[in-house]
């Protein structure tokens, strides 16, 4: 090939490469989430923004190279698979799983688009992934528990209501982790029984289980209550805090909304934080890596929040030293 003919070719590639280059990272990407909660829950706002500032922080933001598509289940469990099917059928490059039941859903319709679950609290156990180091397939993302902070909510609960010699333990078997509330189950019975404590699982599935098993916990002195991170609970917080006042049961909740909103005690990782993590995963996704080689992550950090309100109401005194380490203690 002669020079002049080599100069020309070289000359119309380099037209056409930065066209190209241009062209890819131009390219509108789309996110799918799948959330468990409602729309019009004040949890839900704060939760979305800082799943939208961490992308913004790697350079992605709505209405210049990403599109988010969501779905919003409010706990109906019924709803779920129709709604993670609508998702799915809108080819998105990346799948975003609120909970183990949005996560269970979106598995259900594919295999092969990539799914970040934000809080998953037994992937192992719920099939999403093969192991926590090496995923192995499609899906990956962060746990929001671990089985050992069962123990830890026997602790507060203890520390808080010392009187308290029996715990009920309350999940949703449909959607609680590891089916039956089993991943928590072991660990918390084996820490009660340490405390000289004894626990029985609560299973309920529906606000009016909720009623009935806090009037049967009330119903003779020494009864307390943990509550499981569970959708369901999530949802129904409202009813399960109030059903809980009203019976005079001292309760641990596995979250700092839980609190927030009237409960006794929240204790659990801190969700703001594991939505902006998420945001890091799907960034990398995007970018070329495979899921399936992105571990997944434990929580960073933990919210303890106690409700100076709520133990006036049960006439418990709140040791100074557990008001020391609450990271937020509302009067």
């Amino acid at each position: 090939m002669r020079r002049r003919d080599v100069i020309t070719l070289l000359v119309g590639l380099s037209a056409i490469w930065p066209h190209a280059s241009i062209a890819e990272t131009s390219r509108t990407r789309r996110i799918g989430m799948l959330l468990g909660l409602a729309e019009a829950d004040p949890e839900m706002a704060p939760r979305i923004t800082a799943f939208r500032q961490g992308l913004e922080e790697l350079g992605w933001s709505e209405g210049r190279n990403l599109h988010i598509d969501y779905r919003w289940t409010s706990g109906a469990s019924g709803r779920m698979q129709v709604l993670a099917k609508e998702l799915v059928a809108l080819q998105p490059d990346v799948l975003i799983a609120s909970s183990s039941p949005t996560a269970a859903a979106l598995l259900r319709e594919t295999r092969t688009t990539p799914i970040v679950f934000v809080t998953a609290a037994d992937p192992i156990g719920d099939g999403f992934v093969a192991s926590l180091a090496r995923p192995g397939g499609s899906a990956t993302g962060f746990t929001n528990n671990i089985a050992s902070m069962a123990g830890k909510w026997v602790e507060l609960l203890k520390e808080v209501a010392p009187h308290v010699t029996r715990i009920a333990v309350m999940f949703n078997p449909d959607t609680a982790p590891g089916g039956a509330g089993s991943y928590f189950l072991g660990p918390l019975e084996t820490a009660a029984g340490a405390m000289k404590m004894k626990s029985a699982a609560t299973p309920v599935r529906d606000v009016a289980g909720i009623d009935q098993a806090l009037a049967s916990i009330g119903r003779e002195p020494g009864g307390g209550l943990i509550v499981m991170p569970d959708n369901f609970t999530a949802v129904y917080r409202a009813p399960l805090i109030a059903a809980a006042a009203r019976n005079r049961v001292p309760a641990v909740y596995p979250f700092r909304y839980f609190a927030t909103d009237g409960g006794l005690v929240g204790y659990g990782a801190n969700l703001h934080d594991l939505y902006r993590r998420t945001a890091t995963y799907v960034d990398r996704i995007l970018k070329g890596t495979n899921p399936g080689d992105l571990p997944v992550q434990a929580p960073a950090k933990f919210d303890l929040v106690v409700n100076l309100r709520a133990a006036k109401a049960l006439n418990l005194t709140v040791p100074r030293i557990l008001l020391a380490r609450a990271d937020e203690v509302i009067e």
